[in-house]
């Protein structure tokens, strides 16, 4: 196909906070006006307004795709119309909540599937996100929390930004508006204050927010950077130092902590910018031999793993430790991600001796012990 003829991939902005009231959807739609006033063709493919009637005004004048309805066991539901905004083809969408899961019986579970599919037309997105849905940061919210996210969004998706925009408000200025009944009805707004809306949870989750925003600018800019620099071809041109090649390997068990598991080995795999690998050991080369139920929870975080763009491995080989440590050796892997289980005592005894195995053989590398606090507790 021509270059002049293909498509051109929308460009995706994401409003980022920390929590609910934030401002996230008022400073997107406050973009929106400004977007309409410049003469752009934008339209609200999804607005939730949650009663604040300051965010309801900032749609005035904007066009609204009418939402699509869907019944399932015997209610009916509304959710975007995705088709509607693409046969519309405005040049712009604003999208309200990214993370939301879609009714059963629409055309796809997540909306951002959606967004990706708004894109892929060449249609611009606005959405909106907290970010405690990022996928990679779910366990860490629950600990900090005590509520455990359900929603959620992988990684790689909302690496494929153009843009992310932190909207702050100190935690301090939220809980005023919490009590001012500006973000919730006064009902809801207490039971809020008593469970997620504590002070220093929200301390905790704007710091990550700004993190979060942080390492995604710095990506940028050493995107950027070597972009200008390949295409100016001027060796002399300066710019950081290239990262070394590396990787992270988490190892993958039936353990229910596998999950955990994962999300923190890619996490650190995407702040160092290092391949990353699951691998499962197994003693011939596929699972079939495996009890059922155990077969079923290895292939369930196989896939999860590869939901969030992680390489899968199978390893055949009767010794564990030295197969993970020889496949970590030879793809160069800076880090090794064991789960310290808090199961059964044959199992931990069997994990104990598979960790003491590791860190023995890849001792010129970092082996990281992750454990499920909530197991431990439920164990002790």
């Amino acid at each position: 196909m021509p270059a002049e003829t293909m498509k051109r991939r929308g460009k995706l902005k994401i409003f980022l906070g920390y929590a609910a009231g934030v401002g996230k959807t008022y400073q997107m739609l406050d973009e929106a006006q400004m977007l309409k006033a410049r003469g752009v063709d934008l339209v609200i493919g999804y607005f939730e307004p949650h009663g604040r009637k300051d965010t309801i005004a900032k749609t005035e004048g904007l066009e609204m795709i009418p939402r699509k309805n869907i019944g399932y066991r015997g209610s009916t539901f509304e959710e975007m119309d995705t088709d509607a905004i693409i046969a519309r083809a405005p040049q712009v969408a604003v999208v309200d909540e990214f993370p939301h899961t879609n009714v059963p019986g629409s055309a796809r579970e997540k909306r951002w599937e959606d967004v990706l599919l708004l894109l892929n037309e060449g249609v611009d997105v606005l959405t909106t996100m907290n970010v405690q849905h990022l996928e990679s940061l779910n366990d860490q919210m629950a600990q900090i929390t005590g509520v455990k996210v359900r929603e959620t969004i992988p990684d790689w998706v909302v690496k494929q930004a153009d843009d992310v925009v932190m909207v702050d408000l100190t935690p301090r200025a939220l809980l005023n508006r919490l009590e001012r009944g500006v973000v919730y009805p006064p009902d809801k707004a207490q039971r809020a204050l008593q469970n997620f809306f504590k002070e220093s949870s929200l301390v905790a989750l704007r710091e990550m927010a700004l993190r979060q925003t942080a390492q995604e600018v710095e990506e940028r800019i050493e995107q950027s950077e070597a972009e200008q620099q390949a295409n100016s071809g001027n060796s002399s041109t300066r710019t950081r130092e290239p990262r070394r090649h590396d990787a992270v390997v988490i190892y993958i068990s039936e353990d229910p902590s596998t999950a955990m598991l994962i999300r923190r080995g890619k996490r650190v795999a995407d702040v160092i910018h290092a391949d990353c690998f699951a691998v499962f050991v197994a003693e011939q080369s596929d699972l079939s031999s495996l009890p059922a139920a155990r077969r079923e929870a290895i292939e369930r975080h196989l896939n999860f793993a590869r939901n969030m763009h992680i390489e899968t491995r199978i390893l055949i080989g009767a010794d564990h430790a030295q197969a993970v440590v020889d496949f970590a050796r030879l793809n160069k892997a800076r880090q090794i991600f064991l789960p310290r289980s808090a199961g059964k005592s044959m199992d931990r005894l069997l994990r104990k001796s598979l960790i003491s195995q590791v860190v023995s053989l890849a001792d010129d590398m970092e082996v990281t012990i992750v454990a499920d606090r909530r197991q431990e507790k439920a164990a002790g």
